[in-house]
């Protein structure tokens, strides 16, 4: 796969994910926008209201699980790598369980979850494979993954890292980030054993130009995507 570093046109000092998102906790809310991945779970074709228990891997401040929560969804565990994170999580109350674990690895119960969620997480890892793994792990039979990321094609054409700016220092920090080609889900999922049902992908439109007028020179480049895959019987 393509390395970001050959991407590279913000040049921002970069930190780990543990780090970046530690830093990041305090103003994650006000940051990212729901455009982003909360509009994508508006897309695909699940019964929230059906899921009576759900993982939430990268959980993060606890946006995706207040939002499976809104609209039904029954019982949710979180993990999160990021200490900081997980404590903002804590404090919205719509969480089972929470735990700092990698979404690799997470120690849940496996083949205990009707729904397992990722969103905005895999372009911070090295290789998809362990977090494709883990959530054919923890899926019932039947139970779906829903990934939602940071499409590559806007990581490539635009140069931006998945960033923030600094709370104290203002600085411009950038999380590691990695270019997963679509084409590599849907191999890893396969190697999983994960069958694919749905593939959705959000462009640069007129919503996210009023939210984001620097980003007129990007219109109707992809920037997120949504896969929804089923574990076998």
């Amino acid at each position: 796969m393509p390395s970001f570093s050959a991407f590279d046109s913000r040049g921002y000092r970069t930190v780990a994910l543990r780090e970046g998102y530690d830093r990041w906790a305090r103003t994650y809310e006000d940051t990212v926008e729901d455009a982003m991945d909360l509009a994508l779970l508006d897309r695909v074709a699940v019964d929230w209201a059906a899921v009576g228990s759900a993982a939430d891997l990268g959980c993060g401040t606890g946006r995706t699980g207040a939002w499976l929560k809104a609209r039904g969804a029954g019982e949710i565990d979180g993990v999160d790598l990021s200490p900081g994170m997980l404590e903002t999580a804590r404090a919205g109350g719509v969480y089972r369980s929470l735990d700092e674990a990698e979404v690799g690895d997470t120690g849940l119960d496996a083949g205990a979850y009707d729904l397992v969620v990722a969103c905005l997480v895999d372009e911070h890892l090295a290789d998809l494979a362990p977090l494709y793994a883990e959530a054919a792990r923890l899926a019932k039979p039947g139970g779906r993954f829903v990934l939602i990321g940071f499409h590559p094609h806007f990581i490539i054409a635009s140069g931006m890292p998945t960033h923030f700016d600094d709370a104290e220092s203002g600085e411009p920090i950038a999380i590691e980030t990695h270019v997963h080609l679509l084409s590599e889900h849907v191999a890893t999922g396969r190697g999983a054993e994960l069958n694919l049902a749905e593939l959705h992908e959000r462009v640069v439109d007129d919503e996210w130009v009023e939210l984001k007028p620097t980003w007129e020179r990007f219109r109707d480049n992809p920037i997120s995507f949504a896969f929804v895959w089923v574990r076998g019987a």
